[in-house]
């Protein structure tokens, strides 16, 4: 349910009974228990228009403020603000409705749009490295979460597929003949191998050269080794998205190739636009108020990236339909999509009410502050440090219950997994962050394990109960008000995280679900000895809604949960 949206029909009633007229009014979360549930801070900016003392214009206004519904208590504090507590019948039966929905009373939107979330895109020519880790959970969990509220979302894979790098792999690929799918194993070790030859032999050096031009020219058998090379790649990359548990398929990829014969389409059509401009052979676009233009094709006629992301964008809005277009991509790129962006709209390939974003994200730093990688200096594969954070996984559990070698297998993957993809998506995307594994596998703080591990506390509950949860939810103290009313801001959470693209603000509110749920465990007993049935019923209740919730925020990051642990 939009809890604030409650909140929010019920304050302006009163301010249309208080015969002041307003737009628009909004609350916000209380800072402190004792300051309410939530407060409303809207009586400064009238008092100004209304030329009246705020704190009469607030007194004023609860005098009208409906209390025998969703409010209990209005107060007046400081020099107009509104203290406001919720009615705790009112939040218990919110819950009850929660409870028996499936959605856990998270409504689809009212006005669903079509949205493009461009995620991932690894090189062909390289195996997926931990540079690619945030871009790949990032968008994955924009997808989930506007898919889940109730938005029509194309994952889009823009894997980077054409170039001249590519004529000298292929031209490898076929000189080793049958060896040459067992060595795309390893693809790195690939690659500085044809690019050995490519240096050091002029034939090969000539006969990639030739290969680029078959590839463009569309040959058959250049192609047909080209698409091998590609089959195989994205092959490690699909073992990785499910490693990862990303959603993304084969189908979801949409290539540079793809958008290639639109390319000297997108360039006569910036010069009906008159938005062209030579410089110095290259065919170039100056923006207002930038110093650097957006080049669109080389002076020997090639394109650039610029031109194959406005082809995009075209096929995106026109062809897709899409509203929103979503690019995770690091924030080094801001500057690019800036640029093309605008160039999109000036030249009407991308219309005016056709949100485009560029959900930036910061770099993975090692405990030295420095971009992380491997004690040589190299890249990280993602590979490798999927496997260690299993490894490191299994470590953590081993001192705990007796468990079979295949249940610390499956706890292990789950663990470690979401152990990484969790310390992740819980800062805010802009910033650099410091991986560290004792942070990410520890059982206290705001991490996984964390939520994995209160999530398996309540399960624990319930298989110690072995009954039917039966009878009504009531609110007997601060702590079940505090827990419900948390449990009841869910859909609000989801829905401004969705807007800011933050999925931090999903595993904030996880964690303080998970701390409150702790303390309201080990306060309200449930199923000791002397607690009334009524009582009982109602706790596990809350239980129940409680771990719901933490599993459908889980999921919609990607996470798993586990029963026992």
């Amino acid at each position: 349910m939009k809890l604030k949206s409650q909140i929010n029909q019920v304050i302006k009633e009163a301010f249309s009974k208080a015969g002041i007229d307003v737009d628009t009014v909004m609350v916000t979360d209380a800072t402190k228990a004792e300051f309410g549930d939530f407060q409303f801070n809207g009586v400064m900016p009238l008092a100004k228009t209304l030329r009246k003392n705020p704190r009469e214009i607030a007194t004023e206004l609860i005098n009208h403020i409906d209390l025998t519904g969703v409010i209990a208590k209005a107060e007046v504090a400081g020099p107009g603000f509104i203290n406001l507590w919720l009615n705790d019948a009112w939040v218990a039966s919110q819950c009850e409705i929660a409870l028996n929905d499936e959605r856990l009373s998270v409504e689809k939107k009212e006005n669903p749009i079509k949205v493009v979330v461009d995620y991932s895109g690894p090189n062909m020519a390289k195996q997926m490295h931990v540079g690619h880790l945030r871009s790949t959970i990032i968008g994955d969990t924009l997808a989930n979460l506007l898919t889940f509220l109730g938005d029509d979302v194309i994952r889009q894979n823009h894997i980077g597929d054409w170039g001249t790098q590519f004529g000298m792999l292929i031209a490898h690929l076929e000189e080793m003949g049958s060896e040459g799918s067992s060595s795309l194993k390893d693809l790195e070790q690939f690659y500085k191998d044809a690019k050995k030859r490519f240096d050091e032999d002029e034939d090969f050096a000539n006969k990639a050269r030739e290969y680029v031009v078959k590839i463009q020219s569309g040959d058959l058998h250049c192609i047909n080794l080209w698409q091998k090379f590609i089959d195989i790649s994205l092959g490690h990359c699909e073992d990785m998205y499910d490693k990862l548990c990303v959603k993304l398929t084969r189908d979801d990829v949409k290539a540079e190739s793809f958008y290639n014969e639109d390319l000297p389409q997108v360039i006569e059509d910036l010069i009906k636009q008159n938005l062209l401009t030579e410089s110095d052979g290259a065919q170039c676009v100056f923006l207002e108020g930038e110093k650097i233009p957006v080049i669109v094709q080389k002076s020997g006629g090639g394109y650039l990236y610029a031109t194959t992301d406005l082809a995009a964008l075209r096929y995106r809005a026109n062809v897709l339909g899409a509203k929103r277009i979503s690019y995770i991509v690091d924030a080094r790129q801001a500057g690019h999509f800036k640029q093309v962006f605008k160039v999109a709209k000036e030249s009407g390939f991308v219309a005016e009410d056709v949100t485009l974003e560029h959900v930036a994200f910061g770099m993975m730093m090692d405990k030295s502050g420095r971009p992380f990688k491997t004690r040589d200096g190299g890249t990280v594969k993602l590979t490798d440090l999927l496997d260690e954070a299993v490894v490191k996984a299994k470590a953590a559990i081993k001192d705990k219950e007796n468990y079979s070698q295949e249940e610390i297998e499956d706890l292990a993957q789950i663990i470690g997994i979401g152990a990484v993809k969790y310390a992740d998506l819980s800062i805010n995307r802009e910033s650099n962050y410091i991986f560290s594994w004792d942070k990410m596998l520890s059982f206290e703080g705001n991490t996984s394990l964390y939520m994995q591990y209160a999530y398996a506390r309540i399960q624990s509950i319930f298989r110690r109960f072995e009954g039917e949860v039966k009878g009504d939810i009531i609110i007997g103290d601060e702590i079940e008000h505090r827990l419900s009313v948390m449990l009841l801001r869910f859909e609000d959470i989801l829905n401004q995280a969705a807007v800011n693209a933050a999925s931090n603000q999903i595993t904030s509110y996880l964690y303080e679900l998970a701390t409150l749920f702790m303390r309201f465990y080990e306060q309200n007993p449930m199923l000791r000895e002397g607690v009334d049935e009524e009582t009982k019923m109602s706790r596990l209740a809350l239980a129940d809604l409680t771990a719901k919730t933490i599993k459908q925020g889980l999921d919609i990051l990607g996470i798993e949960v586990v029963d026992k642990l």
